[in-house]
């Protein structure tokens, strides 16, 4: 028989509040200060309130857990939704059920409860919670995106940021760009901080100034490159590569209302699922981080983790980006 887990009352006693004040805070109840908020739940955890002791449940969970600030529909975006499918796919066929859980932290306890035997994290950003929680439970985690402290053992998927962002770079320079901006800066997990550096680099090999547009989900009308789209001469850039799906049309957006031409006055690249791009005029590049091939790479891994304790090698499982040339970054007349 497996041995009972902590109690409420266990819980209370290591946090040094009552078992009312634990029951709060667990459940996201009571007026309750943050920081004791936050201590229960780091103690429950600790202690591993809610570890599940018995046979494995055969299911996976799934979380993205960057941006988790707010309730975000991170399945209505085309690289999360197709990555879902392919996950539930795979964790299907290695007999396991997989649960997707929801972006925000409001539902931070389900953290120390949930009932499955592994998770797939996606985009975990610094500093996690949701990650050091799973951590105290002793759950196996396989992580899409490199994690910000990776430990011994730890597995996680991804592409090679740095030769694509290359690869891109130089694209649009053999297409004429001399002036390229980036489109990125929102967020803290790996893939923003790893594109961005390379960017640096790839501007200071060349003696070019790095410019950094500040992309925003909200900024449908593209209006953070207001300034850069009126600057004079050669310090207004030519090309673009922005590094969230909706930000193509931002920059579409922007370009229109102050009259530049794609690919005419701008090249433009994007990281983007969406197959609409391909059919907008002008059809829009895109770079494709292949969500399917990272899905079923990392459950195969984590299911690994779950029936044996471990996955071999430990680091990073590398999936190829993939450059799809289309009219917004060619020369005209290419297309």
């Amino acid at each position: 028989m497996p041995a009972p887990g902590p109690t409420i009352a266990d819980i209370a006693r290591a946090a040094e509040v009552s078992t009312a004040t634990v029951s709060h805070a667990l459940n996201g109840t009571g007026r309750l200060g943050e920081g004791t908020r936050r201590r229960v739940r780091d103690t429950a955890a600790a202690l591993g309130y809610g570890v599940h002791r018995g046979p494995r449940t055969r299911t996976l969970g799934l979380a993205v857990t960057t941006y988790a600030d707010s309730a975000w529909d991170y399945a209505g975006i085309a690289y999360y939704s197709r990555l879902l499918l392919a996950a539930t796919s795979a964790a299907h066929a290695h007999g396991y059920a997989l649960t997707t859980l929801p972006a925000d932290r409001g539902a931070e306890p389900l953290w120390h409860t949930l009932a499955v035997d592994g998770m797939l994290l996606l985009d975990s950003p610094q500093r996690d919670p949701v990650l050091r929680a799973l951590r105290a439970r002793g759950l196996p985690v396989v992580f899409d995106g490199r994690p910000a402290d990776p430990r011994p053992g730890d597995v996680w998927v991804d592409n090679d940021h740095a030769a694509t962002t290359r690869e891109v770079l130089d694209h649009l320079a053999a297409s004429g760009a001399r002036r390229i901006a980036l489109h990125a800066g929102f967020g803290e997990e790996h893939y923003t901080g790893a594109v961005t550096s390379a960017y640096g680099h790839w501007c200071a090999e060349r003696g070019q100034p790095a410019l950094v547009v500040p992309f925003h989900p909200a900024d449908e009308g593209g209006h953070a490159f207001d300034a850069a789209f009126t600057a004079p001469g050669a310090t207004r850039p030519d090309a673009v590569y922005s590094l969230y799906d909706p930000g193509a049309r931002q920059v579409l957006a922007a370009a229109a209302r102050h009259g530049l031409r794609t690919p005419g006055d701008l090249l433009l690249v994007c990281v983007s699922e969406d197959p609409r791009y391909a059919a907008q005029e002008p059809p829009v590049t895109t770079v494709t981080l292949d969500p399917e091939r990272t899905a079923v790479t990392a459950v195969s891994a984590l299911v690994e983790m779950v029936e044996s304790g471990h996955a071999e090698p430990p680091g990073q499982r590398t999936v190829p980006a993939g450059l799809r040339v289309r009219a917004s970054s060619s020369p005209p007349g290419m297309y």
